[in-house]
């Protein structure tokens, strides 16, 4: 019987090993055909013009589901709204139902034009000015920032040194930066929006078909939706597609929820921020402003990616208002940290402070700007699936789901199945 026994057990513990070594195969298969694949489309020339020809063709249809992404939350809240004033009016819960749709697209649309115009009329020629004036005027702001710490630095004629060479060097850098690469291209992006009218004719087509692709998504969004289902229950058996539909509602909320959110904090602190350094009379409010309120849309590193210029800007012409914006966008900071963020964004990627970081370097370092943005959504979906598939395989084998079980144990009995815990917890 004991020889029965170990033969069985050896006979269990070939097929494991036999289980795992394919499982690892196909896993290394699989990864090598990811990265051949990869490769492939990155080699090979041809594919990749077709790619951004395609890209080019489907502009407006990329324009215009971004645009309805956007303002499908704007959409709900006015027909929300707009609902429950009608139905006391109409008769018809149907014809209620379609006016409401109808007047909280032309509402949100709206919103999004009076933005536009606001931004093009308003912030764009101060932005041009504020360059201007700043290439104009640096030389001179950084010889009396020169003087300003030498008075201060009397003592210490080492560190004055030092810091005015330094100086000089940035500020020769950055004025030929400014002269000769931004001002030329400001200047030649106005000449091509005068003379290109072939390019801004264009521009306008593709923005005026993505407004009208993102009508007809707001106005039959559930038609859309139900139309994806079917072919998602057609293509797969019900079980897969429940898991599908299950994953692209919880990445619907990930970056519905995050994205919808940071551009709105990113908007108050922007606003908060030109309201605050006009009160304080600083100089360049507007562009420093508005460099706060862009790279805040970063999350994390956002705040300290957008004092670094803004310091640098205002210290140059006024070194004590340096220092006082240096402590008012740390005031800003905090309050967006812990009273404005949490109120608008809450919880809604579920991801620590170490995967956010973690997300955002990565994302940043393979896809730049757009990584840093959308770097943080896309790894808590990738988080949540993770999650999601370790939790099956461990409720299948019968062992515990929570983490803090698995900090307290020990190992797992081979007899029993069951998780040993240390004695000492």
């Amino acid at each position: 019987m004991d020889e029965q026994e170990n033969r069985k057990k050896k006979a269990v513990s070939e097929w494991d090993l036999n289980k795992y070594i394919a499982i690892a195969v196909i896993a290394f298969v699989t990864v090598c055909c990811c990265v051949l694949f990869f490769f492939f489309i990155y080699r090979y020339p041809g594919l990749a013009a077709y790619g951004q020809k395609l890209v080019a063709v489907l502009q407006p249809v990329i324009m215009g589901c971004i645009t309805a992404y956007l303002l499908n939350p704007v959409m709900m809240f006015l027909e929300k709204h707009l609902l429950v004033f009608l139905r006391k009016r109409v008769k018809s819960e149907k014809k209620a139902k379609k006016m409401a749709r109808s007047a909280a697209t032309s509402g949100a649309l709206l919103l999004f034009l009076l933005i536009i115009f606001l931004l093009l009329d308003m912030v764009v020629p101060e932005l041009i000015t504020s360059i201007q004036g700043m290439a104009a005027n640096l030389p001179s702001e950084v010889n009396s920032f020169i003087a300003w710490s030498r008075e201060t630095l009397a003592g210490d004629s080492k560190l004055a040194e030092m810091l005015g060479s330094g100086l000089v060097t940035i500020t020769n850098y950055l004025e030929k930066w400014l002269q000769s690469d931004v001002m030329p291209q400001i200047n030649s992006y106005i000449a091509s929006i005068t003379t290109g009218v072939i390019s801004v004719v264009k521009a306008l087509f593709n923005f005026i078909i993505g407004l009208v692709i993102a009508i007809y998504l707001l106005t039959s969004k559930e038609t859309f939706i139900g139309q994806g289902k079917k072919i998602i229950y057609a293509v797969l058996p019900s079980k897969y597609g429940n898991h599908v539909i299950k994953t692209l509602r919880v990445t619907h909320q990930m970056f519905g929820g995050f994205i919808s959110g940071k551009i709105l904090d990113s908007a108050i602190i922007g606003v908060i921020a030109y309201i605050g350094l006009m009160l304080l009379k600083m100089p360049y409010s507007l562009l420093v402003a508005v460099i706060v309120g862009v790279t805040n849309v970063v999350p994390f590193f956002g705040p300290f990616i957008g004092a670094v210029p803004g310091v640098i800007l205002i210290a140059l012409a006024d070194p004590i208002k340096g220092l006082y914006f240096l402590i008012f966008v740390f005031v800003l900071q905090q309050v967006d940290g812990n009273i404005i963020g949490p109120k608008i964004l809450g919880d809604s990627t579920g991801l620590s402070s170490f995967w956010v970081v973690f997300a955002i370097l990565v994302g940043g370092g393979l896809f730049g700007f757009m990584g840093m943005l959308l770097g943080v959504p896309t790894f808590a979906v990738i988080y949540y699936l993770i999650r999601e598939i370790v939790t099956y395989i461990l409720r299948r084998r019968r062992l515990p789901e929570d983490t803090i079980d698995y900090i307290r144990m020990k190992d797992i009995d081979m007899s029993t199945g069951k998780v040993r815990y240390d004695k000492k917890e």
